[in-house]
């Protein structure tokens, strides 16, 4: 079904933003990734005062269609596909709809009215595996990613690496950023394998790994959201996409008429990207070096790995 968020107080009658939409291919409350879609989509509103719409369950071409079409006839200007599955789809269709400007995620935009917000995870990822390398007793750490092209998956290894250049990284693959069940798999398979700290890279599935992690009393490593309400001993920190703050910044620039077509990235330069609290086992001479680390890349770019 549609539906309508409306604002409290008179349209917004300014400016370029009329009305904003949004398409999610599940649900908006999963508690990770699709609710902090509808959180931006409340602050748009909040800040703007205008109508807001937002449809579940968009997961094929067909639906993505009826539902633009029906958005299009509301005066809806803005729209955000949230998942990167929708930049093919808006690359198909956005031409019928020259007056609304297609965001998706992590994909690409190939029209004029299209934009892809790719984040920058390779950095995120460094972070959360030094965190993994500092703490693994095994010197076994473990990664559940969904796709084998997630660059934070990638600088989860380096950065383990960097940190405990006696550590191993096993990885395994669900293919799926949501199948719960194939995910708490492959965490047995990581428990055999004597993993001790675990990153699982999915936001469908890695609230329910974690409560795998704190059953076997092993660590983990959050992901996209702060997890550290699951258990401050066992979420050591998390790997955070603050989707709903880029959200802003896009209907800010798209307001202002500053949004450029194409592909744009963000990292933690653009304060969408951040570590999320840390656990108390972690020691505070580690916080001090990784917060260090965090700081010089925000200025530098350089990682730790990288010279100055």
């Amino acid at each position: 079904c549609l539906l309508l968020l409306s604002s409290c107080g008179q349209v917004f009658s300014g400016g370029q933003l009329q009305k904003a939409g949004l398409l999610v291919p599940d649900t908006i409350n999963d508690q990770v990734w699709g609710t902090k879609g509808y959180k931006g989509l409340l602050k748009i509103q909040s800040t703007y005062d205008i109508d807001v719409y937002y449809k579940e369950g968009m997961n094929s071409q067909l639906v993505v269609e009826r539902a633009v079409k029906e958005f299009s006839k509301k005066g809806v200007n803005l729209i955000f596909g949230h998942g990167n599955e929708y930049a093919e789809y808006f690359n198909q269709i956005s031409a019928q709809y020259p007056d609304i400007q297609f965001i998706s995620f992590n994909g690409d935009a190939q029209n004029e009215n299209t934009t892809s917000l790719n984040f920058e995870g390779y950095a995120m990822g460094f972070f959360g595996g030094m965190v993994a390398g500092e703490m693994t007793s095994t010197n076994i750490v473990g990664i559940i990613a969904a796709f084998e092209w997630q660059p934070e998956v990638k600088g989860f290894i380096d950065g383990v690496n960097f940190q405990n250049d006696e550590a191993n990284v096993k990885i395994h693959y669900v293919e799926n950023w949501d199948d719960a069940h194939k995910a708490a798999g492959l965490m047995d398979k990581l428990v055999i394998e004597k993993a001790d700290v675990v990153y699982p890279a999915g936001d469908g599935y890695n609230v329910p790994v974690i409560e795998k992690v704190k059953e076997h009393g092993l660590y983990a490593i959050g992901y996209v959201s702060d997890q550290s309400h699951l258990g401050k001993s066992a979420v050591l920190t998390s790997t955070i996409q603050h989707v709903d703050h880029l959200y802003e910044i896009v209907a800010e620039q798209f307001h202002n008429g500053e949004l450029q077509s194409g592909n744009l990235s963000f990292d933690f330069q653009d304060d969408v990207i951040s570590l999320g609290a840390y656990s108390p086992e972690l020691s505070p001479t580690f916080i001090q070096q990784l917060n260090a680390a965090v700081k010089k890349y925000k200025e530098t770019g350089n990682l730790p790995k990288e010279p100055s």
